[in-house]
């Protein structure tokens, strides 16, 4: 009752401030917004979904995310409820209370902290509601269908290496060239973005200065393996809260500075690299447009490192350099644009020789480490939780197509 008391008196005051008559404010937020399968989502659950959205940094439009997460909210529910999953009352509680762990809260203080951010209980209570139901309904339904064979289990160990607790992060980049005479300027300016704390002024900052491709995306960097990122650079990730930005670094001839957007500990370890194995063709004019221009058109022609040996050839041998290293023995530069390769694609976002030279990087293929510590048991819940996590995401692409969901605001 007090929940509904404080509601519905902030809606009088909206009411009065706007100058809109009460009844109709209440009408309007708690109109249907959204209908899937007869079940109605309303203004009211959007708009908090929306804040839930923004206030947990959810990637993506906040407006969008919000939307879709409760029309599958409601797929999900309907299909535990059809078949015969509602999750108890300590479950739920002990659901918000994992979801609050990971703020390092207890549940009360989440509910608290999300409350004063204008939040309401019941919105954080759907939410966890909805992904128990679902996760109880996935391990239902496709357990039996996600069992893992012996064999599967030998080619991982051989084919990935090892196993344990992970961590992924999702990361802002501004890479920003040094050019011989201004190297005061660009350390200021890069000193100046790294006391940012929002992720809008430092998207505009990339757009503006960052020399990398992601520029065009603010410097936005999909979810990547902390293990996947140079291990110079790793201590500075994992010492930085979300939002903030890494103190400049120091690559050659260029300056770089790194914002987290978010992190996530994952029951299941990517594999870790035992050598990296790339080649660097080096190309005369640095990053002018003539060579950028060259660069598209060898990109185009090579699929692998080999090809490279053919544009090389009748050439002074150092234009071509090729070899096989750990991957800490990797220059940083060269080893963090590594770490968003895969075998056969390219990187020309680094220069040598004070920026005269530009760097045509490719990466050759990866080893991974095989260590005696693998353990079976994580090695089959790994491979089994991918299987449930496909099956999972097969089957709600399904409740969707099937589903009538009609968009009323």
């Amino acid at each position: 009752m007090l929940k509904l008391t404080r509601l519905f008196t902030s809606l009088a005051v909206a009411a009065v401030i706007s100058g809109a008559p009460t009844g109709l404010i209440a009408q309007n937020a708690f109109a249907p917004a959204i209908v899937v399968n007869d079940q109605v989502i309303t203004g009211y659950e959007l708009a908090q979904r929306k804040r839930m959205v923004e206030l947990l940094r959810a990637p993506g439009n906040p407006d969008t995310v919000a939307r879709e997460q409760l029309i599958d909210d409601r797929l999900k529910l309907q299909a535990a409820y059809d078949a015969g999953i509602r999750p108890s009352e300590e479950e739920l509680l002990e659901g918000m209370a994992e979801f609050a762990g990971r703020a390092n809260m207890t549940r009360e203080e989440f509910v608290k902290a999300i409350g004063s951010a204008g939040v309401d209980e019941q919105t954080f209570r759907d939410f966890v509601n909805a992904g128990l139901s679902w996760r109880l309904l996935v391990q239902q339904r496709f357990t039996a269908r996600a069992n893992v064979s012996e064999a599967e289990v030998d080619r991982a160990l051989a084919n990935q290496g090892g196993t344990g607790s992970n961590v992924r992060v999702l990361l802002s980049e501004i890479i920003m060239p040094v050019p011989p005479g201004q190297e005061q300027a660009v350390r200021e300016r890069a000193d100046r973005i790294s006391q940012l704390d929002s992720t809008t002024a430092f998207s505009a900052q990339a757009r503006r200065f960052s020399a990398t491709p992601s520029r065009g995306n603010g410097g936005r960097l999909p979810w990547r393996n902390l293990s996947e990122l140079p291990a110079q650079l790793q201590p500075f990730i994992l010492g930085l809260s979300q939002g903030e930005v890494t103190d400049p670094l120091p690559l050659q001839g260029a300056i770089a500075l790194f914002q987290l957007r978010d992190i996530e500990e994952l029951p299941y370890k990517a594999p870790e690299v035992g050598a990296i194995e790339y080649a660097a063709y080096y190309m005369p004019g640095g990053r002018s447009p003539e060579t950028l221009a060259q660069a598209r058109v060898l990109k185009g022609k090579v699929d692998r490192c080999d090809d490279l040996y053919g544009i090389a050839k009748g050439q002074p041998a150092e234009v071509l350099e090729r070899g096989t290293l750990a991957p800490n023995e990797i220059p940083t530069d060269i080893a963090y644009e590594l770490s968003k390769l895969d075998a056969g694609e390219v990187s020309t976002a680094l220069t040598r020789a004070n920026g005269q030279t530009l760097v045509f990087l490719m990466m050759c293929g990866r080893t991974n480490k095989v260590t005696e510590e693998q353990n079976r048991e994580e090695v089959t819940l790994g491979l089994r939780n991918k299987r449930l996590g496909a099956q999972a995401e097969g089957f709600l692409s399904q409740l969707r197509a099937d589903a009538t969901i009609i968009t009323k605001q």
